[in-house]
């Protein structure tokens, strides 16, 4: 028997899926890696930052930001250069074409969301759905719990 909290932990997490898949089929033709956005994002959020603090922010291996890292430089979306601080240390930064590459494909989504919203929810959800923003953002910033599932794994190992 599925107790209350897990089976709303459980219908908020089919909820944020489909939303997320919906959202990501949203995006415009030919648009980079969800991947490749994510970082962008991240640099355009935090501003220029070191490649392991990058890595840290998205979550990711060393070598995987290296793929994605590589591939938005070619591009021309991404910068690297010399951190002032330490002439040794490379900051990545978003170029101006990554940033226009970013706003792109946010507002496509946007788009769809504030379309979506005024469609098919009313002003009294569509008030509760965005006080619920900054709940979520809590939760998607939360560390401790991960670092509680990783220990309890390691556990039961």
């Amino acid at each position: 028997m599925i107790n209350k909290v897990d089976q709303e932990a459980l219908s908020l997490l089919r909820a944020v899926l489909a939303l997320g898949r919906r959202l990501r089929g949203e995006r415009p033709q030919g648009a980079q890696t969800l991947a490749a956005i994510s970082l962008l994002g991240t640099l355009g959020r935090l501003g220029p930052m070191p490649a392991v603090q990058l890595a840290t922010e998205e979550r990711l291996q060393p070598q995987s930001l290296s793929r994605i890292v590589a591939g938005l430089e070619g591009d021309g979306l991404i910068e690297r250069r010399r951190d002032p601080a330490d002439q040794r240390a490379l900051i990545i930064a978003l170029t101006e074409k990554g940033k226009t590459v970013l706003a792109n494909d946010l507002r496509a989504r946007q788009a769809w969301l504030r379309e979506a919203m005024l469609r098919v929810l009313s002003e009294s959800e569509r008030t509760t759905l965005i006080a619920a923003t900054d709940i979520m953002l809590k939760l998607a910033f939360d560390d401790r719990g991960r670092l509680e599932i990783d220990a309890h794994d390691a556990l039961d190992r």
